[in-house]
């Protein structure tokens, strides 16, 4: 059977993309800009939304506020519907990095930051789009393969993603009758964001590239593919699933 290549399409699909200040984010807007898409750029900084929507190409809304704010996310919802009729795509991807530090040292303020924006940011921001969605909406969180192998020194940021992973699994449940897929993208170690200060650590980057099949750290170009996929109706049938994206660091 061939697959039609409309299926591949992103050109005209509204997308929200949170975190989009920074790495990751900026990647993914630049790439979905490329391809088309109306995007919706969310992250606290709006000097480095500005920056970002100004190296665009298409048509942006700049959204700064906190992922952690039901109220802000509602919003958000709400300018994409006022701008662009509703929203199709909605990426989940503001994180606070990970950071080593034993259980004993981890206080209960540093353990909320965490949950709060990697965990209850997704949650929020899923809802919000939940409510503005039909037929054929996305709604993608990035996760990690650190909440799918948890490391000595991560306890909050493990389990935030963790915690990600099993609410994509609850909501895909509950939006599939909608025809609303939901699905995670558990990301390895790159150069870019998030990775980057640990690219910078020669003990650490050395000890990821040992016990990574491709032998390398990721690089920005690796990322988009996967997003652009899960946003397009080649990914119909795909839900509730966390696609791992880490050149085989799991494997190793």
């Amino acid at each position: 059977m061939q697959m039609e290549s409309g299926h591949l399409e992103i050109a005209g699909r509204r997308v929200v993309i949170t975190g989009a200040g920074r790495g990751l984010g900026r990647v993914l807007a630049t790439a979905f800009d490329a391809a088309g898409a109306h995007l919706g750029l969310v992250a606290r900084s709006e000097v480095a939304l500005q920056e970002v929507a100004t190296s665009l190409r298409g048509d942006s809304l700049v959204l700064a506020g906190d992922v952690r704010d039901e109220t802000f996310n509602d919003s958000v919802a709400e300018r994409m519907v006022e701008r662009f009729g509703g929203v199709d795509v909605w990426i989940c991807n503001a994180g606070v990095s990970p950071r080593v530090v034993p259980v004993l040292e981890t206080g209960a303020d540093m353990w909320r930051e965490v949950i709060d924006v990697n965990l209850t940011g997704a949650f929020l921001g899923a809802r919000a789009a939940a409510a503005v969605m039909g037929a054929g909406g996305r709604v993608i969180v990035t996760g990690s393969v650190v909440g799918e192998r948890p490391r000595s020194g991560l306890a909050a940021y493990a389990s935030s993603k963790s915690g990600a992973h099993a609410l994509v699994q609850t909501l895909a449940q509950e939006l599939g009758p909608r025809a609303i897929t939901v699905n995670a993208v558990a990301l390895g170690w790159f150069d870019t964001g998030m990775g980057a200060h640990w690219h910078r650590d020669a003990d650490r980057e050395g000890e990821i590239v040992e016990h990574t099949a491709l032998g390398r750290w990721g690089r920005p170009e690796d990322l988009p593919g996967i997003y652009l996929f899960l946003a397009s109706r080649a990914s119909d049938y795909v839900t509730g699933a966390t696609l791992t994206v880490d050149g085989g660091y799991s494997l190793m």
